[in-house]
């Protein structure tokens, strides 16, 4: 496991059934939402993209650099259908992971997907405060995420459940994750 596997005690933890997988576009706050997620309901939180750069022992960047995205695509699907046979957590995964049919198949069969949406000039602004997204290496960030978003939005609203990360008010978002997660009785 890498350093980024946390879990927080929670003095009143609830029970998550399966995987919680976390689905969108870079800049959702797949990772950030995740974590407080974890922590929330008292699980462990695991990073797709920690868990594939330790697997392949480099950075998401320097894979797609020296072996390509499709070497990198297939990596990230057997690290994802690890993790998914793992037991009760919650996944941040990567922005292409659940292009990928096999992976979305996975995660129907062993856990439940949540599509962190966000709007383009939220995700705009998040992407560019570090500079480690490969597939926004060389172009216009907003262009390049608006094309992203009209491939994959369809896709991704294939996830059994849609909550919105638009403002940044994580409290709120995790909120809405853990209030939908006891309607669907999922904890």
């Amino acid at each position: 496991m890498t350093n980024d596997n946390t879990f927080t005690e929670n003095r009143n933890p609830l029970r998550l059934n399966r995987p919680v997988v976390l689905v969108g576009l870079m800049g959702a706050g797949k990772s950030t939402i995740g974590r407080r997620l974890a922590a929330e309901i008292g699980t462990r939180f695991v990073d797709s993209d920690n868990e594939i750069a330790e697997a392949a022992e480099c950075s998401i960047p320097d894979i797609f650099e020296i072996y390509g995205e499709a070497i990198f695509r297939d990596l990230e699907k057997r690290v994802i259908i690890r993790l998914l046979g793992d037991g009760p957590m919650v996944i941040a995964t990567g922005g292409g992971a659940f292009m990928n049919p096999d992976i979305r198949a996975e995660i129907s069969k062993k856990g439940i997907s949540i599509w962190l949406r966000a709007n383009v000039e939220v995700l705009v602004e998040r992407v560019s405060r570090r500079n480690n997204r490969p597939l926004l290496a060389n172009g216009d960030k907003h262009a390049i995420l608006t094309r992203l978003m009209q491939e994959r939005d369809p896709v991704y609203g294939r996830a059994d459940l849609v909550v919105d990360n638009n403002l940044g008010e994580h409290d709120k978002v995790v909120g809405s994750i853990v209030e939908l997660l006891k309607q669907r009785q999922e904890i």
